[in-house]
């Protein structure tokens, strides 16, 4: 066990003390671009199973874990969708359950009660409201869990409450956006993904076509909200370059206050088999085609940031915005949601309610009932027993720990310095100095210092990536991993018999160079 102010982690097996060279780390990563990200765990199975708890000592653990956290952040997961989109890698439930939201809603308050009871009145920083479709149930179910969750636990001043939509429900369901806004709700995001009506029924979403943008952003408007994210993807299998150019120019003519990019990541989906046919390169470019396009639009991120923000004037530090390629002169705001900015960058704690959904503390990683099987009956089952609804729970060692707070700060591409030795007791270079040289010397990161000061009263003095970190982004994400999915990584390239193909030739050359 090791331990830093009262946080006591799991002792490392053999594979989590292995040390192995920066070069063949980063080169694994690369290789296995597709896994290889913010996605954080991988393969959990083999590398978080050995800190796996015994069901009968979850409720320790879980009282220990949380007993020292004062503040928290919340997420909530609905897990109901019409239909389930082909790329979806998430916990959602199939139309035969479509008729139990209401029950679900019920269960979902109730476990708020539960983890009330056993924790107390935590504060909560951010609270997230994510699925599936949130906007599925009738907004009155909504409006209760708010309260429940209000008279349950105590909210923090600038704590806001975010929630997700669709196009087809934001345009022909107006009604519950006008009443998202009016029960507190401060922030939504639209998944808009793609525009391209051929691409929307390949990936099973034709029914969110563009024919329902334009309304729904209205209405988004109409109704009040001031903070309005359109999410985009690419990456996909057969995505052209002027399919996604043609989605970018669409987004920005709906005018949202942010955009986020997600690289469609095929894990878990029912289309990973497409996986092999997308190029790192094909990626790249997209990537950099929406970096070029949003900053001509007046939207602007860091590099390896995917929210782009065109809130000018909350912008912190000093300078202006710059040209497309000056973009650490301008530390822009973040364009999150504040559950997700706090996890981002203070590796904030968050408790995770719902079907399937994940909990992370400082010292333990725990994911709810339901999320092997994807169907609510083991969730709704503990839930009228009165006990946690937890599937799996680990106990884990600090290694992980930091692992999983540097692939989410990775959402930020820069890793908040002061934070991470707040939470490890550690300072960054002491816990990796192997990999802080390796992108130090290949200039694939550099240290910055701004101060965050509005939104965040914290030093954000940080290890950020350069615009060669960001394209060589799954490469560099993977120093930071513990040594046991490191070995994964590399175990992986030999057994899937890659021999040196040109995305690890590639790999290696900017590490030798």
């Amino acid at each position: 066990m090791t331990e830093h102010i009262g946080k006591t982690w799991a002792t490392p097996n053999v594979d989590d003390q292995t040390l192995y060279a920066s070069e063949e780390i980063f080169a694994a990563g690369e290789l296995n671009h597709h896994i290889s990200n913010t996605a954080y765990p991988i393969a959990h199975q083999t590398t978080f199973w050995p800190y796996r708890v015994e069901r009968e000592n979850h409720a320790a653990t879980v009282t220990n874990a949380f007993e020292r956290l004062g503040s928290i952040c919340l997420y909530s997961h609905i897990p109901f969708c019409a239909t389930r989109c082909f790329f979806c890698e998430y916990t959602v439930v199939g139309k035969k359950e479509l008729s139990e939201t209401e029950a679900y809603m019920a269960a979902l308050d109730k476990e708020v009660e539960l983890y009330a009871k056993k924790l107390g009145h935590k504060k909560i920083l951010g609270f997230d409201i994510g699925g599936g479709t949130p906007s599925f149930p009738d907004a009155a179910l909504i409006a209760r869990h708010i309260e429940t969750v209000k008279r349950c636990f105590d909210f923090a001043p600038d704590a806001e409450i975010s929630i997700e939509t669709t196009p087809r429900i934001a345009s022909l369901e107006n009604d519950k956006i006008a009443a998202y806004k009016a029960m507190g709700i401060d922030r939504i995001s639209m998944g808009v993904q793609v525009s391209q009506p051929d691409l929307l029924k390949l990936l099973g979403r034709e029914t969110n076509g563009v024919e329902h943008h334009f309304r729904a952003a209205n209405h988004i408007r109409s109704a009040g909200f001031k903070k309005f994210n359109l999410d985009l993807m690419y990456g996909f299998a057969g995505q052209s370059t002027a399919s996604w150019q043609a989605t970018i120019e669409h987004a920005i003519r709906l005018g949202p206050d942010y955009i986020t990019l997600y690289r469609m990541r095929y894990k878990l989906t029912r289309i990973s088999h497409q996986a092999e046919n997308v190029e790192l390169q094909q990626v790249r470019e997209q990537a950099a085609l929406a970096k070029e396009m949003l900053q001509a639009a007046g939207f602007y991120a860091n590099p390896g940031k995917n929210t782009y923000s065109r809130i000018a004037d909350d912008a912190k530090g000093q300078g202006s915005p710059g040209s497309v390629d000056d973009t650490r002169t301008f530390n822009v705001p973040t364009g999150t949601s504040a559950y997700l900015t706090r996890r981002v960058i203070e590796g904030t704690a968050y408790l995770g309610l719902g079907l399937g959904a994940q909990t992370f503390t400082d010292t333990t990683i725990s994911y709810n009932s339901g999320a092997a099987g994807k169907n609510l009956a083991p969730y709704l089952r503990d839930i009228r027993k009165g006990i946690l609804p937890l599937q799996d729970l680990y106990h884990l060692p600090a290694a992980h720990m930091m692992a999983k707070m540097v692939a989410v700060s990775f959402y930020f591409g820069e890793i908040n310095l002061v934070s991470f030795k707040n939470k490890f007791g550690v300072t960054l270079e002491e816990a990796y100095p192997q990999a802080v040289e390796f992108v130090l010397r290949e200039g694939l990161m550099e240290y910055t210092e701004s101060l965050n000061g509005r939104e965040l009263d914290i030093d954000h003095r940080s290890l950020s990536l350069t615009i060669e970190g960001a394209r060589y982004f799954n490469g560099t994400i993977a120093l930071f991993f513990a040594p046991s999915v490191q070995k994964y990584l590399m175990k992986r390239d030999s057994a899937a018999g890659c021999d040196m193909h040109r995305n690890q030739r590639a790999a290696l050359r900017v590490a030798g160079d």
